[in-house]
């Protein structure tokens, strides 16, 4: 029943960060399994130590950040989001005379580990008082997140060839959404 319990909420934690894996993904020109294995591990260490810092960081810490956290998360993808969509309209409305390759940077997919694995910490927390192995929570935390996010970049660069332009407009405008999502089910919890 544990090892269930410790599955399905990995999935669920993983969840966001995917959907920034999808986002990342779909604004990608160019970019393999290279590119998937460092999105996944970027977002699967992130999923992976978080837990670990709640579990250890107990409830004093999380008391601390658990009135910011939301704002944190808005602040990083809100950030990210419009950057994303103010690219892709300056490259609409200005096309390059060169063709454009866009890389995430390892400073890009930092700040997406972390605003997307903020929940992660606060289920550290939560496994330290009822007790669960953190090590065994964190590694399968960090390993269905890196294989979710591996998938989503492929996912996402499928799609995102189709559409160009509108892909990234879409990616940073689900990035947006998914800060506001955090910030509200903070805000309203």
């Amino acid at each position: 029943m544990e090892f269930v319990f410790l599955c399905l909420t990995a999935l669920g934690l993983s969840m966001d960060a995917f959907a920034v894996s999808i986002t990342d993904g779909m604004c990608m020109k160019q970019g393999g399994i290279k590119h998937a294995i460092r999105v996944g591990l970027f977002f699967g260490s992130f999923q992976g130590f978080m837990p670990i810092l709640g579990y250890f960081g107990g409830k004093t810490f999380s008391e601390h950040v658990q009135h910011i956290d939301h704002w944190i998360a808005l602040f990083l993808l809100g950030t990210i989001g419009g950057k994303m969509v103010f690219e892709a309209v300056r490259e609409i409305c200005n096309p390059p005379l060169y063709p454009v390759v866009h890389i995430l940077t390892n400073k890009q997919l930092f700040f997406q580990a972390i605003a997307t694995s903020i929940d992660a910490l606060a289920m550290g927390i939560g496994f330290a008082v009822i007790e669960i192995p953190i090590a065994c929570a964190a590694g399968l935390i960090a390993s269905i997140t890196f294989i979710c996010c591996f998938i989503g970049v492929y996912l996402g660069k499928a799609f995102g060839g189709l559409f160009q332009h509108k892909a990234e407009i879409f990616g940073g405008v689900i990035l947006i959404l998914l800060g506001i999502k955090i910030f509200t089910e903070h805000i309203f919890a």
